[in-house]
């Protein structure tokens, strides 16, 4: 029978409050000679102390035995006499300090068919959005710095997960009217994972690029048109003077100022988005990660959905 290891997990009252110290610069270019074009560029730098999370259990037994208990210690729990884990203490807690360095990055590109003067063929718009990470060192409390950008931490998706240098879109969409579709291109780059082959090389995450797709129109219906004219035998101010029995007059509403609200399906289907698309068009299966264990892939960064269509409707009122 495996045996099963007892956790205590929650809160704890001796927890620090999360301080950031950051800064950004950043440059936005809209060159003249290229009209409809705009770069821009973004560097960041986050250093955040004191960050609180969970640990994995099995990571604290582990690192408690390898450093001969100096780590997290009193949280692994053992029997006296049989050395035997009674049970691991798993509170939140100020778990690491961890900067991250990296540069955002993006590019759109708007043609208007108008400035052609061939007439109105509709808007194409490009766009490039993208992170490449340079840095992400981390180090827990007693522990000296690690550097994990470009690599997959094998702490889990609940604490780092994997970190590539490289992530961007690129998609390409078309507008004419109420009609709107467009592609869009992923991509996460490659990386390092946890474990070694038998050369102790780390093994490879391989890049993964996935392609989504829609198209949807809105239905934008002309209003109907409305004519106001004088009726014969209508006063000036728009009122009808009746001579009644008694010789008074009486002054009635011509009936051509009464509103009418537009009625049937044009009215309903006025204003209405039909959307459909499909994402991961080719069906790709996320990478291989070894330092997740159980699952196979990193649900922190992937996502192993699939291939999936979608249909969407919106009405505004």
């Amino acid at each position: 029978m495996v045996p099963v290891l007892r956790v205590l997990e929650g809160g704890q009252p001796n927890l620090r409050p999360e301080v950031a110290y950051e800064f950004n610069y950043g440059a936005v270019w809209t060159p003249r000679f290229v009209r409809g074009l705009t770069l821009s560029a973004d560097f960041y730098h986050i250093d955040l102390r004191d960050r609180t999370n969970f640990i994995s259990p099995g990571f604290i037994v582990d690192e408690n035995f390898v450093s001969g208990g100096r780590r997290f210690p009193g949280q692994v729990v053992r029997d006296p006499i049989t050395d035997q884990i009674l049970f691991v203490r798993s509170f939140i807690q100020n778990i690491s300090r961890t900067i991250t360095e990296g540069i955002d990055y993006e590019a759109i590109y708007t043609l208007d068919t108008t400035i052609f003067g061939r007439g109105n063929f509709g808007i194409f718009t490009f766009t490039l959005n993208g992170n490449y990470l340079s840095r992400y060192v981390a180090a827990f409390p007693g522990d000296r710095e690690r550097q994990f950008a470009g690599q997959e931490t094998g702490f889990g998706s609940d604490v780092f997960g994997y970190l590539p240098h490289n992530r961007f879109y690129a998609s390409a969409f078309y507008d004419l009217g109420g009609l709107d579709t467009g592609v869009t291109v992923h991509y996460i780059g490659q990386g390092s994972d946890v474990f070694f082959t038998a050369n102790d090389q780390p093994r490879k995450i391989r890049e993964w690029t996935t392609v989504d797709a829609l198209v949807s129109y809105t239905f934008n219906l002309a209003a109907p048109v409305t004519t106001e004219s004088q009726v014969a035998g209508y006063a000036k101010d728009g009122g009808k003077e009746v001579k009644m029995k008694d010789g008074k007059e009486k002054n009635l509403m011509p009936i051509s100022t009464a509103e009418y609200n537009p009625c049937g399906w044009k009215t309903w289907l006025n204003g209405t988005t039909v959307t459909v698309g499909m994402n991961n068009i080719f069906d790709l299966d996320p990478p291989f990660v070894t330092g997740t264990f159980e699952n196979g892939y990193d649900g922190s960064t992937f996502d192993i959905k699939g291939r999936f269509w979608y249909v969407a409707l919106k009405k505004r009122f």
